[in-house]
């Protein structure tokens, strides 16, 4: 099997994810897309040409988000058009995915030069408050799902994760990222992003609030209870009450907030990765080696829990322990999933979202994955270190993983 080389990694800037107050919301997510397509083009002179296919990952693939972003923001990005693109889903997961099909393809020995990444504009409107497969009986008959905040409030009571926990968590999570901001941990991978003419939309974090303290996210109300209780028809299932059809016995308390949660914001991400044969001829120099992928499925009406298998699972196939693992990232798309991750395996917290995470960045749900393998490859560099594990939650009961090793 060929190895898949990392060669580059970069990102936007998160911007604030609401229409008409967020600095990037103006803008087509094609646009967010292009930002980090031109910057790997730009920073490492490959012909765009020799790129087998842009696989991308978005979750919300309505409205301007559709139509194979992928292929469009290569286009828009003045990509050669023999450089395909596809689009994929994996809610939560799909950055992450993205990559993994990428490095699977190299190692397979079916492609030479491939370019993963994603893309979210959550400032774009929604769909709609709906149970994932809501309009379908049958299967909500076999898998009841609900929605992914009274999820997070069923696991942490199920758990005995009390909020006091999760708010510390969160606070550190700030604490973290205030410090990664101020020393510069992300300069090497941020692209600022441009307007049309040429003038700077968006070139810092927009989302974090270093001021924040245990005592003030103690004084926020939780965001889930109306939603638990909430009906999109009369004759519907509340998102409590699909909750309960499999676990009857679950008084869920309501311990999730704003504060607590990921961050709704938009933003866009890339990575380059070549076969050990293209970077060879071409003199491009990888920054690391993807050692390992997997993908995990879990109950899909908790919905949040299938990180710890696909921990698991991913150091299986990579022949590696925790104890191998230098660095690890695990998207906080609630509090309860990265807390209960690290009590789970019983990591050192020291090495968990060292430079904070999306409670306090921002969660751009299908670039997320793409960032983090990113932010652990810089931080692997910084630190002088060689090994990291990226994985998070997905819809549906999912996670993807993905080890990979300095070169």
């Amino acid at each position: 099997m060929a190895d898949a080389y990392i060669i580059d990694a970069c990102r936007t800037p998160r911007g604030i994810g609401k229409q008409g107050k967020g600095a990037l919301s103006h803008l087509h997510p094609q646009h967010l897309g292009r930002t980090v397509l031109e910057a790997l083009r730009d920073r490492n002179g490959f012909d765009t040409a020799d790129v087998d296919d842009v696989v991308w990952g978005t979750s919300s693939q309505v409205v301007e988000q559709s139509g194979d972003l992928g292929r469009m923001a290569a286009l828009d990005a003045g990509y050669d058009v023999t450089a395909s693109g596809v689009t994929l889903d994996r809610f939560c997961g799909s950055g992450i995915t993205a990559t993994n099909f990428a490095a699977n393809a190299v190692m397979a020995g079916m492609e030479d030069l491939v370019v993963s990444g994603g893309t979210e504009m959550m400032s774009l409107p929604k769909k709609g408050l709906l149970p994932m497969g809501a309009n379908n009986a049958h299967l909500q008959e076999l898998h009841p799902q609900s929605h992914q905040g009274v999820c997070a409030d069923a696991i942490a009571t199920i758990e005995g994760i009390p909020r006091e926990a999760l708010d510390a968590h969160a606070a550190e999570s700030q604490r973290r990222a205030d410090v990664a901001i101020k020393e510069g941990r992300f300069d090497k991978s941020l692209i600022p992003v441009l307007n049309l003419d040429g003038t700077v939309a968006l070139d810092h974090e927009e989302f974090p609030r270093p001021q924040t303290t245990v005592e003030s996210l103690a004084a926020l109300p939780p965001s889930f209870p109306a939603v638990a209780d909430y009906r999109h028809s009369e004759d519907s299932p509340t998102f409590r009450e699909l909750i309960n059809r499999k676990y009857p016995d679950v008084d869920i308390q309501h311990v999730h907030h704003a504060g607590n949660s990921s961050g709704v914001v938009d933003g866009a991400a890339a990575i380059l990765m070549a076969s050990d044969r293209y970077a060879k001829a071409h003199g491009l120099t990888p920054r690391a080696r993807v050692v390992a992928t997997a993908n995990m499925g879990d109950d899909p009406t908790l919905m949040l829990n299938a990180p710890v298998p696909a921990a698991h699972k991913v150091l299986e196939r990579a022949g590696m322990t925790l104890d191998d693992i230098d660095l690890f990232e695990v998207n906080e798309a609630f509090a309860v999933v990265s807390e209960k991750f690290q009590r789970d395996l019983d990591l050192d917290r020291d090495k968990v979202n060292v430079n904070g995470g999306a409670m306090a960045l921002g969660h751009p749900i299908g670039a997320t994955g793409a960032i983090l393998i990113g932010t652990v490859l810089d931080e692997l560099e910084r630190r002088d270190l060689q090994i990291g594990l990226i994985t998070m939650c997905a819809g549906g009961g999912m996670a993807p993983a993905i080890i990979i090793e300095r070169v």
